[in-house]
């Protein structure tokens, strides 16, 4: 997808919209399919726009969240899942796919998978995600120094 900003010769109008890509933006223009936001006149350009790219700058190893706000989050998931949606343990892969084609009723559900059948769901469009792991608490700063 990609979005142009767009501006009306007719009335000078400016507006954004989102086309598949830039030949299906000049195939709709063709067409007269791309009308004005304001007038509906199809005199409308691209205008010039910089495109979004990521800076060089390197981000903070650390995490803008505090490290036991963190874990304390993750746990809370972890458990809500736990309690709320059933177990299928190994089988998470083909229940997934038995209620995605339909032949099982929806249900929330959690489970086992590897890393070959997750990329396999992910593929065939099947909603799943991985929980996020468990956090081991982070040890204790000592004082001590070894000499």
């Amino acid at each position: 997808m990609i979005r142009y900003a767009l501006r009306c010769t007719s009335c000078a109008a400016e507006f954004e919209a989102w086309f598949a890509s830039s030949s299906a933006y000049d195939a709709q223009r063709e067409k007269g399919l791309v009308s004005c936001a304001e007038c509906a006149a199809t005199t409308v350009e691209k205008q010039i726009m910089a495109p979004a790219v990521s800076g060089t700058k390197k981000r903070a190893s650390e995490p803008d969240i505090p490290p036991e706000k963190l874990r304390a989050f993750v746990e809370k998931a972890r458990q809500h899942v736990s309690d709320n949606f059933d177990y299928v343990g190994d089988n998470f892969a083909s229940e997934a796919r038995a209620m995605y084609y339909g032949e099982t009723e929806d249900r929330a559900i959690w489970g086992e998978t590897t890393a070959s059948e997750a990329k396999d769901l992910a593929d065939e469009g099947v909603p799943a995600a991985p929980l996020p792991a468990p956090l081991a608490p982070k040890p204790p700063k000592s004082d001590d120094t070894l000499n």
